[in-house]
């Protein structure tokens, strides 16, 4: 007999998993340009502009073009199915603003740090926050143009990386390039990268 209720499940009501992904790294490194290029919505930004107090703070040095600054995060949304979607969120890279990092890494499954061979050293802190808390990475190398480029394995070497974790080139500027270090990561995470058995955030 009809009773005239709809099933529950049939109305859809049940929201889509959420995978959450950081992507990391340090100054001008191209985290923004990241999140912007594979988001499928328009990118929440919380950019400002370098202004004189920054002088002596933020070291521009190799990115002396660089006019704005990340002061919270960026916010970018990958729908993968109507089951599973990705939510990008893009880390401040000046040391001031770590603060938030602890906030934003509860509950990622992975992070994607990026690199810039010109100023290489700054990839550290987030290598460092990753391995101490056990959250599963990738590092890609944005190639700048005008840039020497490096082989994987020797930029491995240079930040003296576990030989599990991959390290790819990139061109944060190109969605396909975006999608592969993505892709990359996720497959680093099913295989069972470190950290995966509990999550960011987890007691």
């Amino acid at each position: 007999m009809d009773s005239g209720h709809s099933d529950p499940v049939s109305l859809r009501t049940v929201l889509p998993y959420a995978l959450k992904i950081l992507v990391a790294g340090g100054f001008g490194v191209g985290k923004t340009t990241l999140v912007g290029s594979v988001s499928e919505i328009r990118p929440l930004r919380t950019e400002e502009r370098l202004t004189d107090r920054s002088v002596g703070i933020d070291d521009v040095s190799g990115v002396e073009s660089k006019g704005t600054t990340t002061v919270a995060m960026d916010f970018g949304r990958i729908t993968i199915s109507e089951d599973l979607v990705v939510y990008l969120f893009g880390t401040p890279g000046q040391d001031r603003f770590w603060f938030v990092w602890d906030e934003l890494s509860l509950g990622a499954i992975g992070a994607v740090v990026l690199a810039d061979t010109r100023r290489l050293v700054d990839c550290f802190p987030s290598v460092d926050y990753f391995e101490r808390r056990g959250i599963p990475f990738i590092v890609a190398v944005n190639c700048f143009e005008g840039v020497q480029r490096y082989r994987p394995e020797e930029v491995q070497i240079a930040l003296d990386l576990d030989g599990q974790v991959p390290v790819l080139l990139c061109d944060a500027r190109r969605r396909e390039s975006c999608k592969e270090v993505l892709i990359e990561l996720m497959e680093h995470v099913m295989r069972g990268a470190p950290g995966v058995a509990e999550p960011a955030g987890a007691r």
